[in-house]
């Protein structure tokens, strides 16, 4: 069986947050394969600890990928100061046409656009995507899940980080699906008494209160923090009331456009002016803005670069979703130039934790070899770009681990999904629950 189709059958999707089923991109041609292991989120270690623990999978499913897409290269990003994981990827790759380019300690270094650019020195066209430039790039993860999907080994578990708020931060590997509050207990437990999740970091994660929610494919982690912290209550406030103080309160300093990645690097992002429509949009008309479209939601314009402490993310994001529902397809090609201040202007980790105010919770979170077992998994049937999965089994079922409990639908964009434990399944129209029996 090609790779694409062990691929396909085993669910593997972009292990780093977004998603994306990766058979679609081992079906396309390339010169170049990219494995993103920068991982710029504050107080995660998801990335570096994959790339020492299994270096030997991540090369070997780089290997495997550049032949299927007909690369001649294969490059791995990687932060300079993540020197053993730069030891272990080294070591593996010795012989083979990958290499390792070291990346600054900036945020954020794992956007894909910048780690293309970064990278290779080519730029993705406006709306592209890296195939565009004859690359392919995944997350370190995603290369060993596809490793273990060529020996037919499906994606049922998952690395994360637990850190913040809690008494010994840790990085390990869970079944998925795993409640939120098991891999808590492991970590020691929260020290606040009302922790918030901030799901996949800071910056671009979601929050949530609720500690049962499960470990999914595409989680890198969560940050615990207090309800009372800053950025907790910045993420709570619903768009309504962030809206007002928008348009209230911005003055046009441009500072969030002046600091934006992709404003930086020459595309037409420029929140700014999505600030200034939002100003001049009556309340009971919808947001539109052009400028937003080609936005990464990477948050600095929100939690770093604004100084009235505004959310042009969100803003970004309204118009976005708008622009989608409206049909809008990006048309424009203008040429694409790096800003001459571009290197300068880069927000290195430590300043942004400042600004973040979470330096007290910078503390090391390794990979350890510690043992979760959940009593009960719940499974969504969308954990991937695209179509949700169909359940190929009912409840009362017995599964075992690794068995097919989830199929993408044929000809659509979407993921398998497998039983990380065995038990009894409950199935219903959004999930699997599965009550381990063993």
């Amino acid at each position: 069986m090609a790779l694409v189709e062990l691929v396909r059958e085993a669910g593997v999707v972009g292990a780093g947050g977004g998603g994306f089923p990766t058979h679609v991109k081992l079906a396309g041609k390339a010169d170049t394969v990219i494995a993103n292991g920068a991982e710029c989120e504050p107080l995660l270690h998801k990335d570096a600890a994959v790339m020492e623990r299994e270096a030997a999978r991540v090369v070997t499913g780089m290997l495997a990928t550049m032949e299927a897409v007909g690369a001649t290269r294969g490059i791995i990003g990687i932060k300079r100061k993540n020197s053993r994981a730069i030891q272990m990827i080294t070591a593996a790759s010795a012989g083979q046409p990958v290499s390792v380019h070291l990346l600054g300690d900036y945020y954020p270094a794992g956007d894909e656009y910048d780690l293309v650019f970064e990278t290779t020195g080519r730029l993705i066209p406006p709306a592209g995507i890296p195939l565009n430039v004859g690359a392919v790039v995944c997350n370190v993860e995603t290369f060993a899940n596809i490793s273990r999907a060529a020996e037919n080994l499906p994606v049922t578990e998952k690395t994360v980080t637990i850190g913040g708020a809690v008494r010994s931060p840790v990085t390990l590997t869970v079944p998925v699906g795993t409640p939120f509050r098991d891999v808590l207990e492991v970590a020691g437990g929260p020290t606040t008494d009302d922790p918030v999740l901030c799901l996949g970091g800071l910056m671009m994660g979601t929050t949530s209160d609720d500690l049962d929610t499960p470990v999914l494919k595409t989680t890198t982690g969560a940050i615990v923090l207090p309800r009372t912290h800053h950025i907790v209550q910045r993420k709570l406030k619903p768009w309504a009331h962030q809206a007002k103080i928008g348009k209230s309160a911005c003055d046009q300093c441009r500072f969030c456009t002046e600091l934006c990645p992709r404003y930086l690097l020459g595309y037409p992002v420029e929140p700014h002016r999505v600030m200034r429509s939002l100003g001049f949009t009556a309340t009971d008309r919808k947001l539109l803005d052009e400028w937003a479209a080609l936005c990464c939601s990477c948050g600095l314009c929100t939690l770093y670069s604004c100084p009235e402490e505004l959310f042009p993310k969100e803003a970004c994001d309204a118009s976005k979703d708008e622009l989608r529902k409206a049909g809008f397809k990006w048309a424009t090609q203008s040429q694409v130039r790096p800003h001459p201040l571009r290197d300068g202007r880069r927000i290195p980790i430590r300043a942004l934790m400042r600004k973040l105010v979470v330096e007290e919770f910078d503390h090391p979170a390794h990979w350890q070899d510690l043992s979760v077992y959940p009593v009960r998994v719940t499974l969504p049937l969308k954990q991937a770009a695209g179509a949700p999965a169909s359940a190929v089994v009912k409840s009362g079922d017995h599964v075992k681990k690794g068995q097919l409990i989830g199929r993408a639908p044929e000809g659509a964009l979407g993921a398998n999904l497998h039983a990380s434990v065995e038990g009894i399944v409950a199935v219903n129209e959004a999930s699997i629950a599965i009550q381990r029996t063993k």
